[in-house]
């Protein structure tokens, strides 16, 4: 029987997802070793002995990864054996980050060993031992404070950090079956269209083609969809934390100000656990839930000015009507989007925004008096700008435009626009 097209496809990306897999800590491992050294070349005190021992256990923990994992892949079956490498890769990690904590970034390996090495409870304790050792590279390579505010952040992030860590690995494991079944019904269509072969090829050949479309298709809209979430939800929310954390931390003496970062942090990771959930579950945005757009895009504005202490005023124009969902979740993570970065880069004093109801056009226009900054500069980063790439992938596939205009020392203006699709049509 001849092997499916869709399927040699499937696990051809499968093989491709593995190699890039085993791949990817050997990629941070360097990357960390190199963005350590470069940074203690800027401290005094750390010696060329330093420095050397340093590179010395990196290059301990690349031996340990390729002898126990890399070169002989069939021990993963053998979970005591299992449980020593992740034990003995925890503790690397663990040297590694107190020497510098740009090791977290090769911290993350942790989550995705601990996770995919062991089983049970075992792995959810692989990896919040993995969180405590990522939040300890966040607070610099060393354990917090002994005091109230610093042992309550650092547990803090720990929890929410290895909470997000489990639900996405749970996520993968989930769609990953998914699309080993979906492999399997495939492969039973293949077999059923074989004995017909002879009497409907030109059919069965149009049909596996036609199937092997909406496949690719249907993957790829679910990645850019969980990529864009990702951005707009666990992202903005886990630098939220990190901010109000700190902040908490610069406030010890004054009692009222330390509660209220803290109480803003647990409100950010609680927010983020419940994005998270619905991200999975493919739900839109908790504020729509129950709000017309305008009242959502009012509570969003409202809560962001509050927790970063920047006004913010929402305008809106127009006969206001229900829109189709995507029209509204589009327009609302743009806003979400655009606030985000107000806050981190601005430094801003007032923002506006204005939505507004035409005819058969629905826009939105948010402008600030921040710093404003150079889009050719921000295209041509080494993040590529993802933000502002989400935000126009939001609107590009709802056929609509988006335009950002800065300039440094003039503020920005994003101005999104996009076809007043009413909400009658999703459900007709």
């Amino acid at each position: 029987m001849t092997v499916p097209q869709t399927d040699v496809r499937l696990d051809t990306s499968d093989r491709r997802l593995e190699r890039a897999f085993r791949v990817v800590p050997y990629v941070l491992l360097a990357v960390s070793t190199l963005l350590a050294s470069m940074a203690d070349d800027l401290i005094e005190h750390r010696t060329a002995a330093y420095r050397l021992g340093t590179l010395g256990v990196a290059v301990v923990t690349a031996g340990w990864m390729l002898w126990m994992v890399t070169l002989h892949p069939a021990w993963a079956r053998r979970r005591r054996l299992m449980a020593l490498y992740c034990a003995g890769l925890l503790v690397l990690i663990g040297v590694l980050v107190t020497r510098s904590p740009w090791f977290g970034l090769f911290a993350l390996t942790g989550y995705l060993h601990t996770w995919e090495l062991l089983s049970g409870r075992w792995r959810v304790a692989g990896v919040t031992a993995t969180a405590a050792l990522h939040v300890t590279a966040i607070f610099g390579g060393r354990l917090p404070d002994p005091n109230l505010p610093a042992v309550a952040a650092f547990l803090l992030m720990v929890a929410v950090s290895a909470s997000l860590a489990v639900a996405f690995s749970r996520w993968g494991e989930i769609t990953t079956e998914q699309n080993e079944q979906r492999k399997r019904i495939i492969v039973e269509l293949a077999e059923a269209n074989a004995k017909l072969e002879a009497a409907m090829a030109e059919n069965a050949e149009l049909q596996a083609r036609l199937l092997a479309q909406a496949r690719e298709a249907g993957t790829l809209d679910e990645r850019q969809r969980m990529a864009r979430e990702i951005h707009d939800t666990l992202a903005q929310g886990l630098t939220g934390i990190i901010t109000q954390v700190q902040a908490a931390r610069n406030a010890a003496e004054r009692p009222a100000d330390w509660r209220r970062h803290l109480d803003n942090a647990a409100d950010l990771a609680r927010e983020s656990l419940s994005e998270a959930r619905r991200t999975v579950q493919a739900v839109g945005p908790e504020p729509l839930e129950q709000r017309a757009l305008g009242d959502a895009l009012a509570e969003v504005v409202e809560r962001w000015s509050d927790l970063h202490q920047v006004r913010a005023e929402v305008t809106t124009t127009g006969a206001a009507c229900p829109l189709h969902p995507e029209v509204e979740v589009a327009l609302l993570r743009t806003a979400q989007e655009a606030l985000a970065n107000v806050a981190k880069h601005a430094a801003a004093s007032r923002v506006m925004l204005t939505l507004s109801f035409l005819a058969d056009l629905v826009t939105l226009d948010i402008r600030d008096d921040g710093v404003g900054f150079d889009p050719e500069e921000v295209r041509r980063g080494d993040d590529g700008g993802f933000g502002l790439t989400v935000m126009r992938q939001r609107v590009g596939r709802l056929a609509g435009t988006l335009e950002i205009e800065s300039e440094p020392g003039a503020g920005t203006a994003v101005f999104a626009g996009v076809p007043a699709i009413p909400r009658e049509v999703a459900g007709g």
